[in-house]
């Protein structure tokens, strides 16, 4: 036991020993060490990272509720090519919007709209350029104008009346932006537009006569007079040769044997292909005054046909075409502005 007592006495006293030599060993630091030492301590401790400022909130103007409603008529007889170049400036059309909202001349009307565009030469940016003008043409009716698609152009030979289904399109409801959420019977709208259900991606399917049919479509009417080229004494002469010879002829005005005379002091018509060419171009004005005489037929026979009620609606349809408005954004088109539609809708009652 005496051994026992002793062991531990000595376990002590070395324990003190080292307690001592320690506290003697931290003491005979510096204030300004120790500061060091804590500081190095706190340096290892986690790192508190500052707060990232709040972003401020986005504000995006309000969509007007019929916003949208320039662009839901799909731009007739515009190539597809050229579908994208329209929206190269920011158009507006607040005052297509203001006349068919509540208050405006044409609120609470039937309405049905196509778009086209127009190709002009303005100013963009001190630079002068072709710029494709979107413009909308709104028919006042009780009845759709029609339910057929023009094709013509002057590169074309002949012209076609087809049905607007045979080209994918056909008369859609618009919806304002504002109903679009709730439950609404889409047949009470009194907005119509050509859309067109052609998909520019399958496009590459298509043979090439099927894709120009688009760029030469115009929005066809049925009207109860007569159309600009039912009277026209103008023919457009291609007369084949290398190379072609293009030209008009009126029957009315011109004299064959003096206008052929002058295409060759011209040199642009051999001597020696001049009877062939009069001879062409008598059989190009046969042709025209026979195809005149059709359309007049049936253009009567067409409103002969027709029940009362869908006669008025034609006889009293009425045009409004809209252009883009003047803003910050457009080339000024002020000087660019007609009231011409087309060659089936001749001009509008109203231009805006």
């Amino acid at each position: 036991m005496g051994r026992t007592m002793a062991s531990k006495k000595r376990k002590a006293s070395a324990a003190v020993a080292r307690d001592e030599e320690a506290s003697t060993s931290g003491g005979s630091k510096s204030p300004e060490e120790l500061l060091k030492e804590s500081n190095k301590g706190a340096a290892r401790g986690k790192r508190v990272k500052a707060a990232k400022p709040k972003p401020e909130p986005e504000y995006f103007p309000e969509k007007r509720n019929m916003e949208d409603l320039w662009q839901a008529a799909f731009p007739v007889g515009t190539e597809w090519d050229n579908m994208d170049k329209i929206h190269e400036i920011n158009w507006s059309f607040s005052n297509l919007e203001n006349a068919v909202e509540e208050g405006g001349e044409l609120h609470g009307k039937t309405l049905y709209m196509f778009s086209s565009t127009e190709a002009q030469m303005l100013a963009v940016n001190g630079e002068e350029k072709v710029v494709l003008i979107p413009v909308v043409v709104a028919a006042v009716s009780p009845i759709p104008p029609s339910d057929k698609i023009g094709v013509k152009s002057v590169q074309r030979e002949k012209e076609e009346i087809l049905p607007m289904k045979t080209m994918k399109m056909a008369w859609v409801p618009y919806i304002p932006l504002e109903d679009r959420q709730s439950q609404v019977d889409r047949l009470k709208t009194q907005i119509f537009t050509i859309g067109c259900s052609q998909r520019r991606s399958a496009l590459k399917h298509l043979n090439i006569e099927r894709v120009k049919q688009y760029d030469y479509c115009l929005p066809y009417v049925q009207s109860t007079k007569a159309d600009e080229d039912e009277d026209d004494t103008v023919v457009n002469i291609i007369f084949p040769s290398d190379p072609p010879i293009v030209c008009d002829f009126d029957w009315e005005m011109d004299d064959l044997e003096e206008f052929s005379d002058e295409l060759i002091s011209e040199e642009t018509l051999p001597e020696d292909k001049k009877d062939e060419f009069k001879e062409f171009v008598k059989e190009q004005v046969r042709e025209t005054r026979k195809s005149q005489k059709q359309k007049r037929e049936t253009r009567k026979k067409t409103i002969e046909d027709m029940d009362p009620e869908t006669r008025s609606a034609l006889e009293n349809m009425k045009f409004y075409k809209f252009y883009p408005d003047q803003t910050s954004d457009v080339p000024d088109i002020s000087k660019v502005k007609v009231s011409y539609i087309n060659r089936y809708y001749g001009k509008a009652h109203f231009l805006r």
